[in-house]
């Protein structure tokens, strides 16, 4: 998780996008993003000499401040390989021309791959991102 250093524009989150999918193709990583009022949650998946490397160039970018790691663990398998990147739109209009963006309350729930304690992690760094509101994070519903 971090913060922000300025709050990201459309075209910063088209740019941010465009890099994400292109490094990630290159290196198999797969995840998901989110973004919301400066708020920023990512979940990284691959192979570990990637992903060891590629979190500490992003803690480095000095487009966010207060990185923080909330866990790092072996995986069996993938949960995120086809979520896209979510967001909270700063001005709903423009999102619309950004493919790739999911809104907050289209954001599908948390793969069924995942540990009940993985799903309740994802689901409390959304609720960190995108506040409790529960029109805008569906919340997880364990049976």
């Amino acid at each position: 998780m971090s913060k922000a250093v300025k709050p990201l524009s459309d075209q910063d989150l088209q740019v941010l996008l465009a890099q994400c999918r292109h490094d990630n193709a290159l290196h198999n990583v797969t995840g998901v993003l989110f973004y919301s009022h400066g708020n920023i949650a990512q979940l990284l998946e691959g192979d570990p000499t990637i992903i060891e490397p590629l979190f500490e160039r992003i803690a480095l970018d000095g487009r966010h401040s207060h990185v923080t790691k909330l866990v790092d663990k072996p995986i069996e398998a993938r949960s995120f390989s086809d979520w896209s990147m979510a967001f909270h739109p700063l001005e709903s209009a423009g999102f619309s021309a950004l493919g790739g963006f999911l809104l907050p309350d289209k954001i599908p729930p948390p793969p069924e791959t995942l540990t009940i304690a993985d799903a309740l992690l994802v689901d409390l760094v959304r609720q960190a991102v995108f506040g409790s509101d529960a029109s805008v994070a569906p919340s997880l519903n364990l049976a």
